[in-house]
């Protein structure tokens, strides 16, 4: 299917969504997500981020789309289709009361007028009345990512892909960049006829290209529903029986509940999205986050609090840094 091409790149956040197997979808949902997932094209995280940026540059800013998406990310595994619905209007009324506790009264009302807020909230009351066990499919954390998200996962669940990866960049002629067929052609015609210094610029502007094109790292998990559900209870089991209540525990129990609103079979994935671009790629490499927070519990659970501090304290501190970029001038 065509990919659809963009140079924005995606905001500083990560990303928790939820795959459902098709046949958690009620018809007609299921039969529009079918055709869906057979005809349309692939979307990204940039190109749902690309259509919130035209509304939010509007005059006044459309803070939450007069329309509910009917885009989804597509996954297939093992023959089974999996669909995580952007629901982007619904995620925009949630970041929009995020954003009322943030921000200043003063910067707030720069950013989204009140009578702009005001409508938004309106419509967002209205909503939740028709739709009382509405829920979002994906959660986002901007400048870092919650400790807890992290309890879902196993370390052997990672998936890293380095932007200098092996994977072929393809070029404005259809072939991978750097690599011609079988007579030696390319973009700029025959290799045979093409003199030295030809070749060279053509091999150089390539080069270019293919940088300019190169894809950005990856770092996600992914883990099946049933699997994150066990990972949650038995945390959340530990960090009542040896912390005090706090930001952490309810936090764990929060993410505990949400998961439980959706499909069984259903797949967990975490994906460091647009955080990829404040991280340098030595550090992505390095990150083994979901394994420090595996051996955090496993050490209170076995009575060690030192252990379990140290854990706490290297994964904390390594995210502040991450999230103090965003009052970088």
């Amino acid at each position: 299917m065509p990919t659809l091409r963009t140079s924005v790149h995606p905001p500083y956040a990560a990303y928790l969504r939820v795959y459902e197997p098709l046949a958690a979808f009620a018809e007609p949902e299921r039969s529009y997500w079918q055709s869906y997932a057979a005809e349309g094209p692939r979307l990204t995280a940039v190109d749902e981020h690309r259509g919130r940026l035209a509304d939010l540059t509007a005059v006044p800013p459309l803070a939450v789309p007069e329309q509910e998406s009917r885009d989804a990310f597509v996954h297939e595994a093992d023959g089974v289709l999996y669909l995580c619905p952007w629901r982007t209007r619904l995620r925009s009324w949630l970041a929009l009361a995020e954003l009322r506790e943030e921000l200043p009264a003063p910067l707030l009302d720069a950013a989204v007028p009140p009578v702009v807020r005001a409508q938004a909230e309106a419509d967002w009351d209205s909503w939740r009345t028709r739709h009382p066990d509405g829920r979002p499919w994906i959660l986002t954390s901007t400048w870092s990512i919650p400790v807890r998200w992290f309890l879902l996962f196993g370390d052997e669940e990672r998936e890293y892909i380095p932007s200098r990866s092996e994977l072929a960049v393809e070029g404005t002629d259809g072939h991978p960049d750097g690599l011609r067929d079988s007579r030696g052609e390319g973009q700029d015609g025959p290799g045979e006829d093409a003199s030295a210094d030809g070749r060279e610029e053509a091999d150089a502007r390539q080069q270019n290209d293919g940088a300019k094109r190169r894809p950005a790292p990856v770092l996600r998990y992914r883990t099946p529903m049933a699997q994150a559900r066990r990972r949650v209870a038995r945390g959340f089991r530990v960090l009542r029986e040896t912390l005090d209540a706090g930001p952490l525990v309810d936090g764990v129990e929060e993410v505990g509940r949400w998961l439980e609103e959706f499909h069984p079979r259903s797949l967990v994935e975490l994906d460091y999205g647009g955080l990829v671009h404040a991280i340098p790629e030595q550090g992505l490499a390095g990150d083994r986050s979901a394994e420090e927070v595996a051996e955090g519990v496993a050490a209170l659970r076995a009575g060690d609090p030192v252990r379990a501090g140290r854990c706490y304290r290297a994964l904390t501190e390594r995210w502040r840094r991450v999230q103090e970029l965003q009052y970088a001038n």
